[in-house]
């Protein structure tokens, strides 16, 4: 009852806050109060709950919120089973998805060869993917793990900065070494950087390459154009797999250049084996204010309507120039 219902009933409270119905404790035993719906609902979250429990995690707050949201969106799958899903666990860690569409982006992976992970930021595109990455890695499953992005400028300009290439490219890919210390022993690391099996490298570094018994991935994708996207999935080599990740709505690209993760949906579509993951807001997984802001941000974005001014009559037409940033 203690793991049931939290420190201080710290999670009970939680439930209550989430359900309709009204919430009893006496003992070692739980009754709920309200319309035959709510009740059922009520009990369904603390079955999801105690079979979380059963599988020997610790409950917390963020998994009874994500629970409760998981059976308020309805689905066939249960949320015990999203939530105990392990991909690797290294050092008393485990990493798991933590919402639906989460699960459903890590078992594409496993279905397809080609996957894309689109979301905002926060919703674990890369993290899982990392993760996937080296359980193929451990078990065999592919030779190598190729981590790559696109070294574009998100509005600072570093090339001016000192130091060698590598050690200018290195903040691009800073990233995704940070989730790789999280998933691979650090002293490991440079060994098997040095022997070839782990590689991070810019994008341009794929070109005229062949990646066989691979899995790659390529992060940031939005900040590809049409050609390097092309560029990137025609790399594919035998034995291997690709994933895809990234948010077309922080596009860094310079002078309003297309997108390559935008239109790559279209170009794709109908091709076996091929499989587009969506994330949202809601499977956010950094602080829960994050998702607020996205949303935030989606909602402003939606209410923006370009405007255009009629010259008066006799007057020559104008055209706006664009306003150039300060540096």
């Amino acid at each position: 009852m203690v793991a049931l219902l939290g420190s201080a009933d710290e999670l009970l409270r939680l439930v209550e806050a989430g359900v309709d119905a009204d919430v009893h404790v006496r003992g070692n035993e739980i009754a709920v109060t309200g319309q035959p719906a709510d009740n059922a609902f009520a009990v369904r979250v603390f079955d999801e709950l105690i079979a979380l429990i059963g599988t020997g995690q610790q409950l917390r707050p963020d998994s009874v919120r994500r629970v409760i949201a998981m059976l308020k969106a309805g689905g066939s799958e249960r949320p015990a089973d999203v939530l105990s899903l392990d991909i690797i666990s290294r050092r008393g860690r485990t990493i798991r998805p933590k919402t639906l569409n989460q699960k459903r982006y890590v078992d594409a992976i496993d279905q397809h060869t080609v996957v894309f992970g689109i979301g905002p930021a926060g919703t674990g595109k890369t993290y899982l993917a990392m993760a996937k990455a080296v359980q193929a890695l451990t078990t065999k499953q592919v030779n190598r793990i190729i981590l790559t992005r696109p070294a574009v400028e998100a509005g600072e300009r570093l090339g001016y900065l000192p130091g060698t290439l590598s050690e200018k490219i290195d903040p691009y890919l800073r990233p995704l070494y940070d989730a790789l210390h999280d998933m691979v022993d650090p002293e490991s690391i440079p060994r098997l950087m040095q022997a070839g099996t782990i590689e991070v490298a810019p994008l341009g570094y794929m070109r005229g390459r062949t990646l066989n018994d691979a899995f790659v991935i390529l992060d940031e994708a939005q900040n590809t154009t049409a050609e390097q996207m092309k560029m990137f999935l025609t790399r594919l080599g035998f034995g291997s797999k690709v994933v895809v990740t990234g948010d077309v709505t922080q596009v860094d690209l310079p002078g309003g250049a297309q997108s390559g993760l935008k239109i790559v949906r279209e170009i794709l579509d109908g091709i076996e084996d091929v499989h587009f993951a969506n994330l949202t807001s809601s499977d956010v997984v950094r602080h829960r204010l994050v998702g607020d802001i996205v949303d935030a941000y989606e909602r402003w974005d939606a209410t923006r309507q370009p405007t255009a001014t009629r010259p008066a009559a006799g007057a020559p037409a104008r055209t706006a120039r664009p306003r150039r940033q300060g540096s």
